[in-house]
């Protein structure tokens, strides 16, 4: 099942439970709720595209639920990495908010500014409390930064400058990775080896091969939900000259790529499994084979002309779906991963 919004009325003598269901419905949608104005956490929640910070904590608690049971595990210092994960995902999408606008490729009939309010474009900030916005979150996390590096060394720090070059670089010129067909390696190599390869480092101060091999499921799924999106937006990059992934296969080939992805998540899950860089229960992730079958279906036919009635975030399409199956596969695979930590099952 797609994304709904949350369109249920909430009593005026309940200010809480109203801001809560605000919380809620942005983080469903990455829309503000509508017919009410937006407090500082929902504001927030929007500027950031909150929505999408659960594929960066499933990546977290992958490399969490891997160490947690090692020798020399440091409870303190795998929470500092794991707020640091978040706090760069958040960077990065205010980031490229800021790149994307300042380029001109976000414009209010761009794709960006539909599906969600743009920062920029909306009125909701100007450009440099928007600039100022992610200066402070990045500032931020260099101080988590600066305190893993003493106790961990340099390594540490190659991750987080490995992640935070390629966030950048993702949208800012002169490289653009995007417009070049080499954001979708940038988003697997983030989200896959990384963040889980880092946090564990983090966690643990060493990083068995085997830890980069189980980053690999993962990092295939996050990078199919960019497919999905750059694939509802090819129409609008390709005029642009942004040559994305999709722009540069054609969508069906894109769209046949992205499935590619999706199935292959529980190819590699099962080679991990084999070669013991996962534990086995992580075969609980199969059980998100049946959202696969319902994506496949989808993905196996052209996006509508019109959304479905209260679809949420039009025009985009093959993200949501994309999102739907990741969300469900990575929910399934932290649960096996729960079941393996409790069980001390390696």
């Amino acid at each position: 099942m797609l994304p709904q919004p949350t369109d249920a009325a909430v009593p005026a003598s309940k200010p809480t439970q109203g801001r809560f269901s605000a919380w809620v419905e942005v983080l469903r949608t990455t829309n503000p709720p509508k017919g009410r104005p937006l407090d500082p956490v929902s504001r927030w929640l929007v500027l950031t595209r909150a929505a999408v910070l659960p594929m960066t904590l499933v990546a977290g608690a992958v490399a969490t639920l891997l160490a947690v049971r090692r020798p020399g595990f440091n409870t303190g210092l795998l929470l500092l990495a794991f707020a640091g994960l978040l706090l760069a995902h958040c960077a990065n999408n205010l980031m490229n908010d800021l790149f994307d606008a300042e380029v001109g490729a976000d414009t209010a009939s761009y794709p960006r500014a539909l599906y969600a309010p743009h920062p920029v474009l909306s009125g909701m900030v100007s450009r440099g409390r928007l600039a100022r916005a992610a200066l402070l979150v990045n500032l931020l996390d260099l101080a988590i930064l600066v305190v893993l590096a003493v106790y961990r060394g340099w390594p540490v720090v190659g991750f987080a400058l490995g992640g935070f070059l390629l966030s950048v670089a993702y949208t800012a010129p002169p490289l653009r990775l995007k417009k070049r067909g080499l954001g979708e390696p940038d988003v697997f190599v983030v989200w896959g080896p990384l963040m889980v390869g880092g946090t564990y480092y983090a966690a643990l101060g060493h990083l068995p091969w085997e830890i980069i091999v189980a980053s690999v499921p993962y990092g295939l799924l996050c990078t199919a939900v960019l497919m999905g999106k750059h694939i509802d937006k090819a129409p609008f990059d390709e005029p642009l000259g942004i040559r994305t992934l999709p722009v540069v296969l054609g969508e069906r080939r894109a769209r046949a790529a992205t499935v590619g992805m999706m199935v292959a998540f529980y190819v590699t899950v099962a080679v991990c499994v084999a070669v013991r860089a996962l534990p086995w229960p992580a075969l609980v992730s199969l059980g998100a084979i049946p959202k696969l079958v319902q994506a496949w279906k989808y993905f196996g036919q052209p996006k509508p002309d019109e959304p479905p009635e209260g679809f949420p975030v039009w025009p985009l399409w093959f993200a949501a779906i994309a999102f739907v199956h990741t969300r469900r596969a990575g929910s399934l695979l932290v649960l096996g991963l729960i079941i393996a930590a409790v069980a001390n099952i390696r």
